[in-house]
């Protein structure tokens, strides 16, 4: 419980994975592979920050809401394998920013998931990436982010 010891050091507790609206799941294990579908920045309230950067929502706070999906992709990870420890790597990362056309900062945004990542997995935190810009997202979610994990057998 390597993982585990190190959220409690960082004071993260892990939020609850929101219920998928639709018929897909929050993440699909293949061979050594874990698909995570796109989690968004759900708040406490129960709902997406919403907003576009560029239009509203600045670089700190997207940031912010990067980081918080991250989290909630870490719970994904925790539901679908049970123990943490499994990671073996974090292998890819999506990131999607709903921005204004002219915004060119999506990955000082996704780099809250990303820097996320490495805090919590350490150096099997690093990852592939991109950072995109959307002209719009589910909800008008501020970021959507997804990722692929490589597991160790159980």
């Amino acid at each position: 419980m390597l993982i585990e010891r190190r959220l409690e050091e960082l004071g993260i507790t892990l939020p609850k994975v929101p219920t998928p609206v639709g018929s897909y799941l929050p993440a699909v294990q293949m061979g050594d592979l874990l698909f995570l579908c796109g989690q968004g920045p759900l708040l406490p309230s129960g709902v997406n920050a919403k907003g576009k950067l560029g239009g509203g929502v600045s670089v700190e706070e997207g940031y912010k809401l990067a980081r918080l999906t991250g989290l909630y992709l870490i719970s994904a990870m925790k539901d679908a394998l049970g123990d943490l420890d499994r990671v073996a790597r974090i292998g890819k990362v999506l990131g999607m920013v709903n921005c204004v056309p002219e915004f060119e900062d999506t990955p000082g945004v996704i780099n809250g998931c990303s820097d996320l990542f490495v805090e919590v997995f350490g150096d099997k935190g690093r990852h592939a990436r991109s950072s995109v810009g959307m002209s719009t997202l589910p909800g008008n979610m501020s970021v959507e982010i997804e990722a692929v994990v490589q597991v160790v057998a159980d």
